[in-house]
């Protein structure tokens, strides 16, 4: 059993999810971690860990997500584990409304196409990981439940789970797992609780701010241990599912 340090990308590491993952892997995973954001804030300035890597990169940006993992490759001699975590949750808006194409076509490129570009250049990379390819798409409840007001985000969360599933069909020796880190208490749900009314609805705008008043938002260590114990660790069996973080399948993943 090799004894090098897994590899890890993570998009969207600046913040939230991302940012928790980053953290975990470096402290209870002795990885390597390559963090991708458009800024480097403050907290990931914080981060003084030489096993860090921080490389600015817009992952719209097909050639920046390219120089990215090339720059990991050649620093490291390795790619082993994708966490795609990078995502916004505007516009909102109702499916008639007048919010222009435009906006629809601009969330989808963070949330979508930006994902097809990075698997495109990390995969090849992943097939010949000694350690076993992973990648962790980091979805939502949104996939599978059509919340008034979040049509592109439902409409990309379940495009995110269909590539996921596809790609495990594709590439059966790389671990490929959608995951559901539920309502996490993140820059994402206090945006949504100030702006998000009116697009969603009273009923289920109240339900969010509810959940938030009652404490009963996830910490983003919770969800993130899961992400990122799955990024070094996740099973075959798990390839191609979408799993909630609090689930049976996620039970030897989280933290104790």
């Amino acid at each position: 059993m090799s004894d090098r340090k897994p590899v890890v990308i993570v998009t969207g590491a600046s913040k939230g999810i991302g940012l928790a993952v980053t953290g975990i892997l470096l402290e209870k995973f002795n990885a390597i971690v390559v963090g991708l954001a458009r800024t480097r804030t403050p907290e990931l300035r914080a981060i003084t860990s030489a096993r860090f890597l921080f490389i600015e990169c817009d992952i719209t940006d097909e050639s920046a997500v390219e120089n990215a993992i090339s720059v990991t490759k050649k620093a490291y001699g390795n790619v082993d584990a994708l966490v795609l975590n990078a995502g916004v949750l505007e516009p909102f808006c109702r499916i008639a409304s007048n919010t222009s194409l435009d906006a629809w076509k601009s969330h989808f490129d963070v949330n979508f196409f930006s994902l097809v570009s990075a698997l495109k250049l990390a995969v090849p990379h992943l097939r010949s990981s000694s350690l076993g390819g992973r990648i962790i798409f980091v979805s939502s409840g949104a996939a599978v439940k059509g919340t008034a007001g979040w049509g592109p985000y439902n409409a990309s969360k379940a495009a995110m789970n269909s590539l996921c599933r596809t790609l495990a069909e594709e590439e059966p020796d790389i671990v490929s797992v959608a995951l559901r880190p539920g309502m996490v208490d993140t820059n994402m749900q206090a945006t949504l609780r100030a702006t998000g009314a009116e697009a969603m609805g009273e009923a289920s705008h109240a339900k969010f701010v509810q959940a938030h008043s009652d404490g009963k938002l996830v910490k983003p260590e919770d969800a993130g241990h899961v992400i990122a114990s799955l990024s070094v660790e996740a099973t075959k069996e798990l390839s191609g599912q979408f799993v909630s973080w609090d689930s049976d399948e996620c039970k030897p993943y989280r933290r104790e």
